[in-house]
């Protein structure tokens, strides 16, 4: 077993990617959320940056990172690339989020009307005139 400190030639560290962490780790080993589903184009917004004072565990860098980037509303696909994790990472931690109450989740509105069957055909022709 090793004794001496993690330098810049141990194991767990990559030069270029940095700190090599699975991504079963962050979640626990947790494939599903612990609170609500999450649809790729549904909207996350965080509430306001809080102080770290209270009886909660502090949050993991990830729920930070979650919480800060969720500041203004961004989709749970765009948040998933802009913090470089894999989309099954970001549900299991937006649950977590949502049942702590630190986020709340918003479905984009959806269309009650379908287009009209002859708007359908002229498209469907005009690709095949193509």
């Amino acid at each position: 077993m090793r004794s001496d400190a993690p330098g810049p030639h141990h194991d767990w560290l990559d030069d270029e990617a940095g700190p090599v962490v699975r991504p079963y780790t962050m979640t626990g080993g947790r494939v599903q959320p612990s609170a609500g589903r999450f649809d790729l184009v549904a909207y996350v917004v965080a509430g306001p940056l809080e102080d770290e004072g209270g009886d909660d565990p502090p949050p993991q860098p990830e729920h930070r990172a979650i919480i800060t980037r969720a500041q203004q509303p961004v989709t749970v696909a765009d948040l998933a690339a802009d913090l470089d994790l894999p989309v099954g990472v970001i549900r299991v931690l937006l649950g977590d989020l949502i049942a702590t109450g630190q986020v709340s989740m918003y479905d984009p509105p959806t269309s009650r009307q379908f287009p009209d069957d002859d708007i359908l055909k002229a498209v469907v022709n005009g690709l095949r005139a193509l």
